[in-house]
């Protein structure tokens, strides 16, 4: 699996009006993970996906999914 950032998931948190920190807070984790995932150096367990989803009001399809990874 190719290392990739996340730029959706970037997005759809600023689009939000929260930082790095305000997100990690809210599905509980650092904000050094949330940072790490937006930069595809870490790859999240699907319940963190979801629950990251649920706080930025997005499916998985939104900010995970990659037709390239077919």
């Amino acid at each position: 699996m190719k290392n990739k950032k996340n730029k959706r998931m970037q997005v759809a948190r600023i689009m939000k009006d929260y930082s790095q920190e305000d997100l990690a807070n809210i599905v509980g984790v650092a904000r050094q993970t949330i940072g790490l995932i937006e930069n595809g150096k870490y790859n999240p367990s699907l319940k963190l996906c979801i629950d990251i989803c649920k706080a930025l009001d997005k499916t998985l399809n939104d900010l995970f999914w990659d037709e390239e990874d077919i």
